[in-house]
């Protein structure tokens, strides 16, 4: 896909009911963004995750606009752990997933057996992927897949393509997501305030970056930030954000094809041996 090669996206929240019905019918992918709003340091608006995965989605579905409607984003997530910097905003971890849940199902009863929620928010990842489970065994027949962009094979080879900072410098605020930010909106960033601030307590097995360490540790994250950022943001540029950005999209696109090339499942009675 050639960067900037997309259409407008067919737009969920402008359909008249009757258009709605036939979107459905067209076997769409729905493509969901889901983020939050919290602090990215001094240096970046706190809509960071929310701004950029919609930005991925927008993209996407204007590359793929006869496969794909494209729902308005899920704005708030879960981030009981970034309370101690103002801007955040946290919704109960079982509100959320029953939200995300709820937003499918509701797709599911009006005929669309296809939906990606696209992840941009590092804490919610378990809970859409609860939610899309949730939707699958309620709506037999329809597929529902959760994903955290920039994480699949390709998407990670890119992102060692373009880093220049070393374990611990993408992870949040960082150079990844300040320089997507840069590729999006440059007069929102303050690259004057951007730091360089890592973990100092992780280990052999427990560290974050974009791929984290093994062993899972979430303390309160003023505990190991004061500014809210982890990671070199000061290495952030819009040219790599622009290269991680069109990665992004065909990251994305690539799903809603994968998932459109899926048989939808039918429950079976189960028997002792295959076929």
């Amino acid at each position: 896909m050639a960067p900037g090669m997309w259409s407008e996206p067919l737009l969920y929240e402008r359909l008249s009911w009757p258009e709605v019905r036939r979107a459905a019918a067209e076997d769409r992918v729905a493509l969901i963004p889901v983020a939050t709003l919290e602090d990215h340091g001094p240096h970046l608006p706190v809509d960071c995750d929310l701004r950029i995965v919609s930005e991925i989605c927008r993209r996407a579905a204007g590359a793929a606009p006869a496969e794909t409607v494209l729902l308005p984003p899920i704005p708030h997530g879960y981030d009981p752990h970034h309370m101690d910097f103002p801007g955040a905003l946290t919704i109960g971890w079982d509100t959320f997933t029953r939200y995300c849940r709820d937003v499918g199902s509701s797709l599911a009863r009006h005929g669309f057996t296809r939906m990606l929620y696209l992840n941009g928010h590092g804490s919610n990842q378990n809970l859409v992927e609860t939610a899309a489970r949730l939707v699958n065994v309620e709506h037999p027949g329809v597929l529902a897949a959760a994903a955290f962009y920039l994480t699949s094979p390709e998407g990670l080879a890119e992102v060692e393509r373009v880093r220049e900072s070393t374990r611990g410098g993408i992870g949040h605020a960082c150079e990844l997501e300040t320089s997507i930010y840069l590729a999006i909106d440059p007069g929102a960033v303050e690259m004057s305030k951007a730091v360089d601030e890592r973990n100092p307590n992780e280990t052999e097995h427990a560290w974050f970056d974009w791929s984290d360490g093994s062993l899972k540790v979430m303390p309160w994250w003023s505990s190991f930030s004061v500014t809210g950022v982890h990671g070199d943001a000061t290495k952030a540029t819009a040219e790599k954000g622009r290269r991680l950005l069109d990665a992004a999209v065909e990251e994305c696109v690539a799903y809603v094809r994968e998932l459109r090339s899926m048989r939808l499942p039918e429950r079976r009675q189960p028997k002792e041996t295959p076929g």
